[in-house]
């Protein structure tokens, strides 16, 4: 039986406005195979797929062996009115909830072109992304090799936001209008216990989302641009050199917060808001174990074995009273004795020069008023 190609409107639009789309966090709909999808996709797309991956395997090895007519062919007798239907449904919600929604498949064309037509043909107008992932995936790709020259035409500063472990920095961060988040874009907190109960964004995704908070921070003109004092690794992912280098030159501002202040705002987030992350608390207590045992070897036998009973002990109190404040004990050894060393170590070797010390709410009122 002779297959029945998909025939194209010759007005079927298109855009390539990839800074709108990141400053409206427009929605979009990938056409793309889920293997693709979780590959590298974009914050603000849901995948919707023309094909699923068993699929565009076969369609893909078909191009391989017969070429694009051949290939093209199979895809239409795979994808049948039958199989069809569902998917243009899905699309077509997922437009009802988003009148805004753009499409894309990888290179902005046969995928994304067919999913279009055939929106078009139930009488539904999409326009697709020119270029698709592709094109969006170098326009922010190229932009973040760009940042560093921007900042300097646009006179934006750099500040590095230092301060010992729990000083509160990422609370700091928060609260500012002039800031990138990059533990909250890399999903990590930055340390040996940072890691959170869900997955890391990947590589590709982590470079998407800080490219768009890129974009969005300029496009308010502030005059400063705040960091927390990171690695150029934050977990499983990295950032680029030379951005990295730049957003790293600029003058540290110190947040200064008591110890015992420290400690509870440490409490609070790796022990308090960790658990609840995960289903069972057996998985969060693996995780600690794991955790104490990869820094072992720098905090030295004695002191390994101390936090580990020191741990055990605040575990056992917990599982009888249900109360989380003995764990306070640990944390106190681990800043005091293991993080505030290695911070007075790296501060001394760091050259750039600090131009302000203060509380949480000293330094949110010194960036905010200069």
């Amino acid at each position: 039986m002779a297959v029945k190609l998909t025939e194209f409107s010759e007005s079927l639009p298109q855009t390539d406005d990839f800074r709108s789309i990141v400053l409206k966090q427009t929605p979009l709909i990938d056409v793309r195979a889920p293997v693709e999808f979780n590959q590298g996709a974009f914050a603000s797309a849901t995948n919707l797929p023309l094909m699923n991956d068993e699929e565009r395997q076969k369609v893909g090895l078909c191009y391989k062996q017969h070429g694009n007519a051949a290939a093209v062919k199979l895809g239409h007798q795979l994808v049948s009115e039958s199989v069809r239907e569902p998917r243009i449904e899905a699309w077509s919600e997922f437009m009802d909830q988003h009148p805004d929604s753009l499409l894309y498949c990888f290179r902005g064309g046969m995928r994304s072109k067919i999913s279009q037509q055939w929106l078009a043909d139930s009488g539904r107008d999409i326009v697709r992304l020119k270029g698709g992932y592709k094109a969006f995936r170098r326009y922010l790709i190229d932009y973040m090799d760009e940042f560093p020259a921007l900042m300097q035409q646009r006179n934006i500063q750099p500040l590095v936001l230092a301060g010992r472990t729990g000083s509160g920095k990422t609370l700091v961060i928060q609260r500012l209008e002039q800031a990138v988040d990059l533990e909250g874009l890399a999903h990590h907190r930055g340390s040996a216990f940072g890691r959170h109960a869900t997955p890391q964004p990947t590589q590709i995704n982590f470079e998407n989302q800080l490219a768009m908070a890129l974009i969005r921070f300029m496009e308010n003109a502030e005059h400063q641009l705040v960091i927390e004092d990171e690695a150029r690794n934050i977990g499983s992912v990295s950032m680029p050199k030379p951005l990295f280098d730049a957003l790293k030159s600029g003058n540290r501002i110190i947040v200064d917060t008591p110890l015992e202040e420290r400690v509870q705002i440490t409490h609070q987030e790796y022990v308090v808001e960790a658990q609840q992350e995960y289903p069972l608390l057996e998985d969060w207590v693996e995780f600690m174990q794991a955790a104490f045992d990869r820094i072992r070897k720098r905090l030295g036998g004695e002191r390994h074995q101390r936090v580990l009973e020191q741990f055990q002990y605040a575990m056992e109190r917990q599982m009888a009273s249900g109360e989380t404040e003995n764990h306070q004990l640990w944390i106190k050894t681990l800043l005091s004795e293991y993080y505030d060393p290695m911070y007075d170590y790296q501060i001394q070797k760091n050259s750039q020069p600090i131009c302000f010390t203060g509380t949480m709410d000293e330094v949110v009122e010194f960036l905010q008023t200069n």
